[in-house]
């Protein structure tokens, strides 16, 4: 009998956990494990009730920006489990009085989840709680989202995703808000 390779033990595997996924076998263990794994879920919902956020928003918008890699790192210069741009993630510190903040911090899965969900709960408060555009300028900048909003006679009670202009954005934005409807089905019980 001839041995199996690494490689094929690995593709025999994953080929093992599409079929039973694609059967339905322990659906509910194979998306938690491997679809919408949930670390840091104390400090998610330590840092969201804090900023009166919905935890599973805060876990969707973790996974869709860095699937939970603490050292994750864009090539437009995000850092950190919530993706914060470097001038933002300082702003973010200067309003918090984090004092002796460095971008450095932003790879401390507990520094970017605070930091983050303050931001996220800015965007809540002058966004009057609307989701679509709290993710949009998560995604694409406030200035824009305000910009499209005066450019397209948006009002606060936008929910149009596909009316969204930037391809990448309105992506973002229904990805999040699937993410975060699987999240709550998977982890409300």
């Amino acid at each position: 009998m001839r041995k199996l390779t690494r490689m094929k033990v690995l593709v025999f595997g994953l080929l093992f956990l599409f079929v039973c996924a694609y059967l339905g076998y322990n659906s509910d263990w194979f998306q938690k494990k491997f679809l919408y794994p949930f670390p840091y879920q104390e400090l998610v919902s330590k840092y969201s009730a804090k900023n009166n956020l919905d935890p599973y928003l805060v876990a969707a918008v973790i996974r869709t920006e860095s699937k939970f890699v603490s050292k994750a790192r864009s090539p437009k210069g995000a850092t950190g489990l919530m993706q914060m741009m470097p001038e933002t993630a300082k702003w973010v510190a200067e309003q918090t009085d984090f004092e002796d903040f460095t971008l450095n911090y932003l790879e401390d899965p507990e520094v970017s989840i605070r930091l983050g969900t303050w931001y996220l709960a800015s965007l809540k408060k002058e966004f009057n709680n609307n989701e679509v555009l709290v993710l949009a300028a998560y995604n694409g900048g406030r200035g824009n989202v305000k910009q499209w909003m005066r450019q397209y006679g948006w009002t606060m009670s936008f929910r149009d995703i596909n009316q969204i202009p930037y391809q990448e954005t309105r992506e973002y934005v229904g990805k999040v808000l699937r993410s975060k409807q699987q999240y709550r089905e998977l982890y409300s019980q």
